[in-house]
């Protein structure tokens, strides 16, 4: 196992009425705070009421910014930012999912930073520029992205057809509240989305070459598990409190730092060649990643790795047999079967994606060199996975 550092600011505040405390958490941080938030989902569910009752009744001074989209815009970062200055902000409360949490980030790194954070972390990757931050908070409303609990943020840019992430310890929320009753309201598409992308951080970070990290992969496939337990509950009974909680807290362990730690490596190329797909297409990202996911893993299959595959397809799905290749791609049936029972699609041409830009995108996410380390994916590999799934 690798050294490491383990350490995690975010306060978790988990459970119904969680919100109540939201004034209080603020209070310890800030005096004016940018309320950020997406359409108008959190008024409709009188989220929105309870949050400025809670943060006005400690005389907190709030200025709002709404409208942040699935795929959040880099413009939207650069508007909160000048309010933040304009106003002399002190944190960045995000109520909504993982896209207004990674907004939140982007406005809160860019509103200390004097220059330009997509040019400088997003595209040139130069985080250690980034020396300070507000401080973000949240209050999650979809299980997904795990953003609720790390650094990382990942923006769009629509003029230049690219989404790009960036991370960074310092944009860790200082809190979080995380109640599964406001996961309610969420529709079967974005729940089934949301449990894909849980899923996807998960094999991120499972599948790898090495053979070690004992340990991680058990947490792993316990959360694994659990998504796939309850995903289907919570697609046909959303009032699922049980079923709501456990993918809430899923989310947030996939991504916080805890799976990956001391491992040796992991992957992550089926994120990045998904994200060409939100930058070209502003599609869902779960059902990007629900789509690439098999035929990934089918592609990149191979002696080296296959142990991988068969402790999956063992300790998650109960499937053994004699041959580790046949063990293996029952292993990959039944994680597409796994996402077909939450009607994500299963090739790109569902979802009106055609090959025209298959050569762009290939060229895009290898522009640094291979990505992945299951295989090492090169501008052709990634090419035949694009092409297999359509």
């Amino acid at each position: 196992m690798k050294n490491f550092v383990y350490d995690i600011p975010t306060r978790i505040l988990f459970g119904q009425g969680q919100v109540s405390n939201v004034g209080k958490e603020v209070k310890k941080h800030a005096d004016r705070v940018l309320l950020l938030y997406g359409k108008n989902s959190i008024k409709k569910n009188g989220l929105y009421d309870e949050v400025i009752k809670f943060l006005t009744e400690e005389n907190i001074e709030i200025v709002e910014l709404s409208g942040v989209d699935p795929n959040p815009r880099i413009e939207t970062v650069r508007e909160g930012a000048n309010l933040c200055r304009k106003h002399n902000l002190e944190l960045v409360l995000a109520v909504g999912g993982g896209s207004t949490i990674d907004c939140a980030k982007g406005i809160a790194a860019q509103a200390k930073y004097h220059g330009d954070i997509w040019k400088d972390l997003c595209v040139d990757k130069n985080l250690e520029l980034l020396t300070e931050a507000l401080p973000v908070a949240s209050i999650l409303t979809l299980s997904a992205t795990g953003s609720e609990m790390n650094g990382n943020s990942v923006l769009s840019n629509m003029k230049e057809n690219l989404k790009l992430g960036f991370s960074s310890y310092i944009l860790r929320p200082v809190f979080s509240i995380l109640d599964p009753t406001y996961t309610y309201s969420v529709n079967k598409y974005q729940t089934a989305a949301g449990a894909v992308d849980i899923m996807s951080h998960l094999f991120e970070q499972y599948f790898s070459p090495d053979k070690k990290g004992y340990l991680q992969a058990r947490i792993m496939e316990g959360l694994l598990k659990t998504v796939i337990h309850y995903a289907p509950i919570a697609y046909e009974k959303p009032t699922d409190y049980e079923a709501r909680a456990n993918i809430m807290w899923a989310s947030s362990l996939a991504l916080n730092g805890l799976t990956s730690a001391g491992k040796e490596s992991t992957d992550w190329a089926t994120h990045q060649i998904e994200h060409e797909l939100s930058a070209k297409y502003d599609i869902t990202h779960g059902v990007g990643l629900g789509i690439l996911t098999p035929y990934w893993m089918e592609y990149v299959l191979d002696k080296e790795n296959v142990h991988r595959y068969v402790e999956y397809a063992n300790n998650v799905w109960n499937i053994f047999g004699e041959n580790d290749f046949e063990v293996a791609k029952e292993g990959i049936i039944k994680t597409r079967e796994s996402f077909d029972s939450l009607d994500i699609p299963s090739s790109l041409t569902e979802i009106g994606i055609d090959s025209s830009k298959f050569e762009d995108m290939a060229a895009s996410v290898t522009k640094f060199g291979p990505i992945g380390t299951m295989k090492k994916l090169g501008y052709k590999d990634v090419l035949e996975i694009l092409t297999m799934s359509l």
